[in-house]
């Protein structure tokens, strides 16, 4: 009887959302787009994961977003992963993009949503 009384489990999974970004600022990602993309990042629960060509940081990481040497033209993907993850991806790529410094540094590529 517990099987048939038992409640179906929930249907809120926690989401993962990509996208791809490409570096356009002539500086690269710098240190105060790379601060403000960790300090809007750690405001949610969700994981937020940067790679390129391969390697992958955290996103909530200031000293790994740095490691990445991103300069101009460089492939981004930032990936959200978590309950949260839809409106930590929304914040942080409007806040990269029109950077509070006034400098544009990424163009945005949907890279999918599952």
């Amino acid at each position: 009887m517990g099987l048939l009384n038992r409640k179906p489990r929930s249907t809120n999974l926690p989401l993962k959302i990509e996208k791809e970004l490409t570096v356009i600022n002539p500086l690269g990602l710098h240190m105060r787009p790379a601060a403000l993309f960790v300090r809007i990042a750690s405001r949610y629960r969700c994981e937020v994961w940067i790679s390129k060509e391969g390697e992958e940081v955290n996103g909530k990481s200031i000293m790994g977003l740095m490691m990445l040497t991103a300069g101009r033209g460089s492939k981004l993907k930032v990936r959200c992963e978590g309950v949260d993850a839809d409106k930590a991806m929304e914040e942080v790529i409007a806040s990269v993009i029109e950077a509070e410094t006034g400098e544009r540094v990424f163009s945005v590529e949907d890279a999918g949503r599952n």
